[in-house]
């Protein structure tokens, strides 16, 4: 039997299983990994603020 990856409890259904998450744990993951890619700079936005100060 699987368990989850964010609360190890047991995974009971297919669908659970294939994601590693239960149904309420994947809703957390998604909003969590969400608001992380909200907050994440690239590259490209470091160097494009640069030249602005730059200018």
């Amino acid at each position: 039997m699987s368990i989850c990856k964010r609360c190890n409890r047991p995974l009971r259904t297919q669908k659970s299983i294939d994601t590693g998450f239960g149904q309420v744990c994947k809703r957390k993951h998604d909003e969590a990994e969400e608001e992380f890619l909200k907050r994440q700079i690239t590259v490209d936005d470091e160097l494009e603020y640069q030249s602005k100060m730059k200018a």
